[in-house]
């Protein structure tokens, strides 16, 4: 017997959102896919054209902070499973606007867990509430030792902060009233149609147009670098085979300094350029640090490994060169959503 399940996926016009959404779709036919999302600044249906009339996908505009729309919703469609992205993500951001962190990721994910606990009644059987998280929430970790799923939280922007919070409600409607919940946490994200305020692909933009390369403080904060793809497979497994009431840290075995990344990153681009080598490497410029800076994350995915088999696919070296290619081949993407609010959160930013 097919297994037919209607699944909504919240934030899948974003970057991490879209990639999953493309895949369940492509990948479970026999699944209803509905992609609710509010279509802020890093919300974009160019994103999913490839796959906008397949029958089994259906795109809702909406807002998770509207608690009546959210209830409505799960009375219309009466979802099995719910796969919670939608977040305000960039802790730069969250630094100049911290309330718009505290609704959409707080407020947003209650009004989620009640519509789910509301329309599931008294019976959980297969239905699932997935809380996507960060490494963020763990705080900052020293010059040695890994995050596990047992590290306790210590968040530092409000970015984090919120997502923490939404972490321990979902777990909170899950020991308290039953509710079926996962929640993963993985570390950075690269690839593909990932909006340009973060790092790689700002960097990718600044050196295709000769422009500054803008590091924060002395360039050595330290980050686990996951391909966007990898991330969404790994989604795939902790839904279908996940534990309920359990942790996943997804990483992508890929430590590096922000610094020697940024280098890596110019030695591709130089060469796709076919620029003269050291010519994107002298536009780094260092720039005062931003408050709360975690000095360094890096994730144990040894229990996703150990209990479902998922381990990363694509080591950095391979992925920046993917990622700088689609950038270039895709720079009318680029160039329309790089106009209007984002040159202005750029200059108010950067400098």
């Amino acid at each position: 017997m097919i297994n037919k399940k209607t699944i909504l996926i919240t934030g899948g016009a974003g970057f991490i959102g879209n990639h999953l959404v493309r895949r369940m779709v492509k990948n479970y036919p026999n699944y209803q896919i509905v992609n609710l999302d509010k279509l802020t600044y890093a919300g974009n249906l160019e994103n999913l054209k490839d796959v906008e009339g397949y029958e089994n996908y259906h795109f809702v505009k909406g807002d998770v902070t509207d608690e009546k729309f959210i209830v409505a919703l799960f009375e219309q469609y009466q979802f099995d499973g719910v796969i919670h992205l939608a977040a305000e993500s960039h802790v730069d951001r969250s630094i100049n606007s911290p309330m718009e962190f505290i609704f959409t990721n707080i407020v947003g994910t209650v009004n989620l867990l009640n519509a789910a606990k509301k329309s599931w009644g008294d019976d959980y059987s297969d239905k699932l509430f997935y809380q996507v998280s960060t490494d963020e929430v763990y705080g900052s970790l020293g010059a040695t030792g890994l995050f596990t799923e047992e590290t306790p939280y210590d968040p530092r922007s409000p970015y984090s902060a919120s997502k923490a919070s939404a972490d321990h409600l979902v777990r909170a409607y899950y020991h308290t009233y039953g509710l079926p919940i996962v929640i993963s946490n993985c570390s950075n994200n690269y690839g593909p149609y990932q909006f340009p305020e973060k790092l790689i692909p700002l960097m990718i933009n600044n050196i295709k147009h000769k422009r500054p390369l803008p590091i924060y403080g002395d360039g050595l904060y330290t980050r686990d670098w996951l391909w966007v793809e990898d991330h969404a497979s790994a989604i795939d497994s902790v839904y279908h085979k996940g534990n309920i009431g359990e942790t996943y840290n997804i990483g992508g075995n890929n430590e590096w300094t922000n610094i020697d990344l940024v280098h890596q990153l110019c030695k591709v681009m130089d060469e796709l350029l076919n620029r003269p080598e050291g010519s994107a490497a002298r536009l780094i410029t260092f720039i005062k640090d931003r408050p709360g800076h975690d000095k360094r994350y890096a994730i144990d995915a040894s229990k996703i490994k150990r209990e479902l088999g998922w381990e990363p696919t694509v080591q950095i070296e391979e992925g920046l060169r993917q990622t700088a290619q689609w950038y270039l081949d895709n720079a009318d993407w680029m160039e329309r959503i790089t106009s209007g609010d984002y040159r202005a959160y750029y200059a108010e930013q950067y400098g």
